[in-house]
């Protein structure tokens, strides 16, 4: 009996080494935004990107090394908090992820980047476009949509040339992005002779505006643009048509979303709003079909984007034939990859070349594009789609 289970133990060992020999080495991918908050959906809807990109790579057993190997998305909830944004961050260095897909948030990704680049982890953010970001120098940190000094005078021009205001009154959120975008709407606006009123602030959980709304409709104002989310953007629109404001309300990619509709219902029909990037029913036919096959829904706004960020981090892997930071990172620099939101390259600085800016409106409850800017050139969006 006692030689039976030796032999029985020796079996099982042998097999248990046998199969050590066929499993595939993880690579530690992470994802950062807000899972929980009032802007879970543009979280989530960034993390599924992320993780439809991380499905197909393992499904096309990618080799690395030699190795066949495995990706495992690591998902993380920053809360749309700089303070939650660095502990989690530190949480994947620590976890020794190999990259990272991130922060949504400008707020969270600026104070978080220091710890990627300090422990030399690659991140790419999919829908931060504050400047900052990419202007602190650090070599691991890089964006694939556009900036907010090319996306704020997108919108700005845009309301300019269209709506033609006299008066325009500027609302932001006091966060790194709402500010920072309203910043440059102000600037094209006054650059453009364009009378703007003193700035009137919030913060990223206001949801009473009736202060500050009847403040300006005493003044009048022709348009109103908000830097902020759609969480607080939504509210503040509905009661501003409330109080019978008539202006125009503008605002940046944050509250360029249909939950702009379920937030103020018919008072969102006619605002604009801008997307640093394509618009999403411009995105690759094949994300799209996996994106609804998967989630049995389309995706909100930078979903596509947070799928090719993925894709350029393994990418990259794959042409250094590593998953070391140190190895790869020296590749993604210089990459050029056809990505589901088109060509992607990066500059020096770790910016999106000829990052395309999208204009919408609300019609029916649907965000619809109105027309693409590209190197300063418009283009009406049925045209762009050709």
């Amino acid at each position: 009996m006692r030689h039976t289970k030796l032999a029985l133990a020796c079996i099982a060992a042998a097999a248990v080494l046998a199969g050590c020999g066929k499993q595939s080495s993880d690579i530690k991918i992470g994802h950062v935004g807000p899972i929980t908050g009032g802007i879970a959906h543009l979280g989530k809807d960034n993390e599924n990107g992320a993780r439809i990109a991380i499905e197909q790579a393992n499904e096309a057993k990618i080799k690395l090394g030699g190795k066949e190997v495995k990706f495992v998305l690591v998902a993380e909830d920053d809360q749309a908090d700089p303070k939650v944004g660095t502990t989690v961050a530190q949480k994947l260095v620590d976890a020794k992820v190999a990259g990272v897909v991130g922060h949504l948030n400008s707020g969270t990704s600026i104070p978080a980047s220091p710890l990627y680049s300090g422990a030399g982890i690659p991140v790419i953010s999919g829908s931060a476009t504050n400047p900052k970001l990419t202007e602190q120098g650090f070599k691991t940190q890089f964006r694939v949509v556009g900036r907010d000094d090319q996306q704020g005078p997108a919108i700005a021009s845009y309301l300019a040339n269209n709506n033609k205001p006299k008066t325009v009154a500027i609302i932001d959120d006091a966060t790194a992005y709402g500010e920072g975008i309203a910043n440059e709407v102000e600037k094209t606006l006054k650059a453009a002779s364009i009378a703007v009123l003193p700035r009137e602030k919030g913060t990223d959980k206001t949801t009473d505006w009736k202060a500050v709304l009847t403040k300006l409709k005493g003044r009048d104002p022709d348009a109103i643009f908000y830097g902020g989310m759609d969480a607080t953007g939504g509210p503040l629109m509905k009661q501003g048509r409330e109080l019978g404001i008539k202006a125009v309300f503008a605002f940046g990619d944050g509250a360029c979303t249909e939950e702009m509709a379920k937030l103020a219902g018919l008072a969102a029909e006619g605002l604009l709003c801008s997307q640093a990037g394509i618009p999403v029913a411009a995105a690759d036919k094949g994300f799209l079909d996996a994106y609804k096959k998967k989630f049995n829904a389309d995706p909100i706004l930078y979903a596509p984007f947070t799928y090719d960020a993925a894709n350029l981090l393994i990418a990259a892997m794959k042409k250094a034939d590593s998953p070391d930071p140190a190895k790869y990172l020296p590749e993604l620099a210089k990459i050029t990859y056809k990505g589901a939101t088109g060509e992607i390259s990066f500059d020096a600085k770790g910016d999106r070349k000829d990052a395309e800016m999208t204009i919408f409106t609300m019609q029916g409850g649907k965000i619809v594009p109105l027309a693409v800017i590209k190197g300063g050139k418009t283009t009406p969006f049925a045209e762009f789609g050709k």
